[in-house]
């Protein structure tokens, strides 16, 4: 199970990061002391080392959506949300200036926000290099499905690693061998970019091939994945037909839905649907949720179980109002790092589930009565304001999708709830994408149509199909959750959408921004071959 004790597995399976990656990292996971000695030669004998490892590659993974060098204030997420149409940093911190100031003293190559995802995407990529290379081994005993869904899990979290890569920095070093201390390089060159997507096609053909539809391991990767990951990969490379193929058979499989119904932990309480499917309890296939492809797993208490800091960043500073103090009810403790713009808060037609009160956070109560304001009472409403934009808004809304309150500290910083990760929702996005990219307007309707039935909003028709009203559904549906910067870039329409609907970052942006620049570390590392900087830098 992917929450098993990963600590001592982490520093074996993970450690030692590619060289590229090895001049730019921290190197504090190599100086832990275990109490017994493990090494890569005694760990990945049999099945059970494997699986040690693979675990040990999902913690990495879901560093996503944990903090830039492990703090508990900077989302690593953040890169890949703000400075879009949708989301903006309503605070000053210095992650969030880079995103909404942008220019040379912000976005450049020194800033260790880059270093840090650099760094973590080639030292995950290592780690599945190692799965990899070492399952080649004759003398383990396994037998060739385990053997080849094993590979599978590593081979698509490598792609998973160079989607990253490519949608942040364009070219990139392809490396697809284990980095030791035996084989360190310094003269990598950055592979063109038809050259990492045929990998990243490759490594994700084999996963569809050999990834079971189903696993009783919650987080565990499965087949479904594999194709959605190839859909969005063929829309990149201008195969919509492929893409249809892709993302239909997930559709069609017969194994998701859309959750249409209230269930689980919270179903007689008011609320909507869609919004039962975030509900910690509710988030895994096991738990009711037909919708999930694939669910990132945490758990409080628990060695390895891992954490998350969406809710600390994506939930505002409402315990600065006077008289409402942190509570359960109003989600847990957030420090407001990032959040939707008013364009996106307003997208949402009225009686759109996405849109209502139980998605997004329009209001508090009153329910501090030692700080209440004058001619104030506990239960009192105090309503929520974004016309404007404006830094360190404590009254701007914030999306509900990542409340969760620990049971033993409901102030803690970090999140112990599993969440969704990869939706159904985002295949149907895919498939009407690919639709309209086909010419298949009134097809690429009927896709939109089935979310926007589920939300309770108005259908469409097929003169409704732009790729603007296709990024438009995908902010009403994912809002907070997907990478909203890479469907942007892909689509060509991140520069010109920033500029309309951003008024923080939308004024600041240049052509040069739509990539971001390579670490100047890992630039002065590559002494054996010159490392060519992105334009403009």
């Amino acid at each position: 199970m992917t929450r098993r004790p990963i600590a001592r597995v982490a520093t074996i399976a993970i450690a030692a990061a590619a060289a590229i990656g090895l001049a730019a990292c921290s190197q504090d996971f190599l100086t832990e002391s275990p109490p017994h000695i493990i090494t890569a030669e005694n760990l990945y004998t049999d099945s059970t080392g494997f699986e040690a490892a693979l675990n040990a590659l999902y913690a990495q993974v879901r560093e996503e959506r944990y903090g830039i060098n492990d703090s508990k204030n900077d989302l690593r997420m953040t890169a890949m949300v703000e400075g879009t149409d949708n989301a903006w940093g309503n605070y000053v911190a210095p992650t969030q200036r880079i995103f909404d100031e942008w220019g040379d003293d912000r976005n450049n190559s020194q800033n260790g926000v880059y270093l840090d995802l650099w760094s973590w995407l080639y030292t995950t990529i290592n780690g599945a290099n190692a799965i990899i290379g070492r399952a080649d081994n004759p003398n383990i005993k396994w037998s060739e499905p385990t053997r080849n869904r094993i590979v599978a899990e590593a081979r698509l979290i490598r792609a998973w690693c160079y989607r990253h890569l490519t949608y942040l920095w364009g070219p990139v070093p392809l490396n697809l061998v284990e980095s030791t201390g035996d084989n360190i390089r310094t003269d990598w060159s950055r592979a063109p970019l038809d050259s990492v997507f045929a990998q990243m096609k490759e490594d994700l053909k084999f996963a569809e091939a050999n990834l079971p539809e189903t696993s009783n391991d919650p987080g565990k990767l499965v087949k479904a994945v594999a194709q959605h990951y190839l859909a969005e990969l063929y829309l990149r490379t201008n195969q919509p037909d492929s893409a249809e193929i892709e993302a239909s058979a997930v559709i069609n499989s017969g194994l998701y839905s859309l959750i249409t119904n209230r269930y689980g932990v919270n179903a007689t309480q008011p609320g909507v649907p869609f919004m039962d499917q975030f509900m910690d309890g509710n988030v895994n296939r096991d738990q009711g949720n037909t919708e999930v492809l694939w669910a990132w797993q945490y758990q409080e208490a628990t060695t390895g179980g891992g954490a998350s800091i969406m809710r600390r960043d994506w939930v505002n500073r409402y315990y600065n109002i006077k008289g409402v103090a942190v509570a359960r009810e109003n989600g847990g403790r957030g420090i407001g790092r990032l959040a939707p713009t008013a364009w996106a808060i307003n997208l949402y037609e009225p009686g759109d589930d996405r849109g209502s009160i139980y998605a997004i956070r329009k209001f508090y109560l009153y329910n501090d009565s030692a700080n209440l304001p004058a001619g104030k009472q506990l239960g009192d409403t105090v309503f929520l304001s974004w016309t404007t934009e404006k830094k360190s808004s404590s009254k701007w809304p914030s999306t509900r999708k990542w409340d969760w309150v620990s049971s033993i500290d409901p102030t803690g910083d970090e999140t112990f709830g599993d969440q969704p990760y990869l939706r159904l929702a985002e295949t149907y996005l895919l498939l009407a994408e690919a639709q309209f990219d086909e010419g298949k307007l009134a097809e690429a309707a009927n896709t939109l149509n089935v979310l926007r039935a589920r939300a309770h909003a108005s259908p469409i028709t097929a003169s409704d199909v732009t790729i603007d009203f296709i990024l438009d559904e995908r902010s009403r549906e994912l809002l907070c959750e997907g990478e909203r910067r890479y469907a942007l870039l892909r689509t060509h329409k991140w520069l010109e959408r920033t500029r309309l609907y951003n008024p923080i970052a939308g004024p600041n942006i240049t052509e040069k921004d739509t990539l971001y620049p390579i670490p100047q570390k890992v630039i002065d590392a590559n002494l054996g071959a010159p490392m060519p900087q992105n334009p403009g830098y």
